[in-house]
């Protein structure tokens, strides 16, 4: 064979027509080809399409796996950064702080994570997946438990698991043996012809069905806690009470379908808080009990209970849980104006700022004084109080223990104008300086320390203060979460599935027995583990020693094969039965379908 090559054409020399003439037919060929592949165009998927594709997309594993990975993630933020639903206080004091990533933060819903819309999108398309895995692969079980297991291969030599031996006894008598063995071992055992087919492990699947179950279960008592919970907080005072009314909270929040007037009745008294401290040592100062002696009652006019509640011991009253969260001190003060009336007799809670040694600050308002004449002249006290006082020589007005070993309490005094008429909510814990005047003297401004007893006289004549003594207050957290109960059987059930989904084996197994030419019957026991099959054949090796029995081996002389000896360390050897064991299991010659749970899946 010979090749000839036009060099003008393929170098662009000569005329043109012997350059297209040599050209021609490869360009002509390869725009031939180039047409082809334009041709083919793949069909549009469509509405239709596109939706079945996010549906499958939605219910696979890995999709359900990274919502769940974002559900974990979106709750970090909730965790570290103030939420408005539980201390719009430290939300407000973040914003003033950090002012430009607050107004990030606001914009992007960090300070209600649970309520925003990405958080409640992720929680719904969990939610949406799991039912989605949920509804197709229980249809599926229950075919699977309906279907009758398949008949028994006809080469069970090709099974993963194999053993085989020769007995004299009848094959019906084997075969009613080996189904009444395999249904007393929870086999599902039917006779089909010279075979037993059996098969176990079903409640495998049902683990797995009951896991996604629980998540939803799970899912359902978080929604249900967070729309219809409540919660709230109220500081109490030695020998005050407390009633289960929306007024009687300090602070309350709820869900967005609980009904404050479903509020079951009841409350308690504190009649005695009771807090010891570690007085020597490394760990002087700590707290060694905390309790509130209190009397409950449920209903109204209901019996009276005494009870104790502590840090971990929460009281259960009414589907409803209070919490001991808090203490610290109130003074007990006495104040009169400028007329020497008594305007004020109570105690005042002071908020720890030393969570150690309860160094406190609060303030004393009494909008009722009036000076000397008669005109209003509303009376405002700042001050700290000081559990123990360390001395003037101590060089420090903090607190050196939590305990009342030397109580002290500093006083500032204001007057002038409250604002406490002007409609706006104020905080009891701080006093509003717009419209009061500090008192001073000699030019400078008045403040004295007092003991318990000690008076502090204002000036020119506009009153006095006293310092009674000190009672202790405890703070009381009321939390309602009707979803608790759901999510624990939700937890369990979980656990439950994931042990059943972990720890069942499904396998199936097939006895046969024939009678062969010379008279005596041929045993086979087949077996085939659809999800492990590393006990396999050690459950086969249990099968056919159960077996056996009613089966047993052939005489060597009635034989016409030389015996082989079983492999079975736990058996030892038997003669005349011949056991196989292969490493890599085949798949079952039995009829099985493409949508099996037992076989691997990318769906959930």
């Amino acid at each position: 064979m010979s090749t000839t090559t036009n060099s003008s054409s393929s170098q662009g020399g000569g005329s043109s027509g012997t350059g297209d003439a040599g050209a021609v037919p490869g360009a002509t060929g390869h725009r031939s080809s180039a047409a082809r592949k334009e041709d083919v165009s793949l069909p549009s998927l469509g509405p239709v399409g596109w939706a079945r594709w996010f549906w499958r997309q939605l219910t696979s594993m890995r999709v359900a796996l990274m919502l769940l990975f974002l559900l974990s993630l979106g709750a970090v933020p909730g965790s570290l950064i103030p939420q408005a639903s539980t201390d719009p206080v430290k939300v407000d004091e973040f914003k003033t702080a950090h002012a430009t990533l607050g107004e990030i933060y606001d914009k992007l819903g960090m300070f209600h994570v649970y309520s925003s819309v990405w958080f409640s999108a992720v929680y719904l398309l969990l939610f949406v997946s799991l039912i989605g895995c949920i509804v197709p692969r229980a249809w599926q079980f229950v075919e699977q438990f309906c279907r009758c297991t398949p008949a028994a291969p006809r080469r069970m030599t090709r099974l993963p698991a194999y053993t085989t031996w020769r007995t004299d006894a009848h094959p019906d008598d084997v075969l009613a043996a080996a189904e009444r063995m395999l249904k007393g071992r929870c086999f599902r055992a039917r006779r089909d012809g010279s075979a037993v087919a059996a098969e176990k492990g079903y409640l495998r699947e049902a683990g797995n069905l009951v896991f996604h179950l629980a998540l939803v279960v799970i899912l359902v008592a978080i929604a249900v806690g967070s729309l219809g919970k409540s919660e709230g907080g109220k500081l109490i005072l030695e020998g005050d009470g407390f009633g289960n009314s929306r007024a009687q909270y300090d602070d309350f929040d709820s869900g967005a379908f609980f009904d404050t007037g479903s509020m079951k009745p009841f409350g308690f008294t504190l009649h005695k808080f009771l807090a010891v401290y570690e007085r020597s040592g490394p760990q002087k100062g700590t707290p060694r009990v905390f309790r509130a002696d209190i009397s409950y009652f449920l209903g109204a006019g209901g019996t009276e209970h005494k009870a104790s509640i502590e840090v971990n011991e929460p009281l259960d009253i009414a589907d409803s849980k209070v919490y001991l969260i808090s203490h610290g001190y109130a003074p007990t003060v006495t104040v009169k104006d400028g007329r020497g009336k008594v305007v004020y007799r109570g105690s005042v809670p002071f908020l720890p700022q030393d969570a150690k040694n309860f160094t406190s600050t609060g303030v004393v308002k009494v909008p009722g004084a009036k000076a000397k004449d008669g005109r209003p002249n509303q009376l405002g006290f700042q001050g700290f109080f000081i559990p123990t006082y360390g001395g003037t020589g101590s060089g420090t007005m903090f607190s050196q223990f939590p305990a009342l070993d030397n109580p002290r309490m500093v006083l500032t005094a204001f007057h002038g104008d409250l604002g406490l008429g002007s409609g706006l909510p104020q905080n009891v814990y701080q006093l509003k300086m717009k419209g009061l005047t500090q008192y001073k003297a000699h030019g400078r401004a008045v403040a004295q320390m007092l003991r318990p007893g000690e008076t502090m006289t204002l000036p020119g004549g506009d009153g006095s203060i006293t310092f009674d003594g000190v009672k202790p207050w405890a703070g009381f957290q009321i939390s309602h979460k009707p979803g608790n109960g759901l999510a624990l059987i939700g937890g369990l059930a979980a656990l439950f599935g994931v042990a059943g989904s972990l720890l069942i084996q499904r396998r199936r197994v097939w006895v046969g027995a024939e009678r062969g030419n010379d008279g005596v019957t041929v045993v086979e026991i087949g077996g085939l583990g659809r999800s492990d099959a590393a006990r396999i054949p050690q459950e086969l090796a249990d099968l056919a020693r159960k077996l056996e029995p009613d089966a047993p081996i052939a005489s060597a002389a009635g034989s016409r094969t030389a015996p082989a000896h079983d492999t079975d360390a736990r058996s030892g050897p038997h003669p005349g039965r011949r056991t196989e064991t292969r490493s890599r299991p085949t798949p079952s010659p039995g009829p099985t379908s493409s949508q099996d749970p037992a076989q691997p899946t990318d769906r959930m």
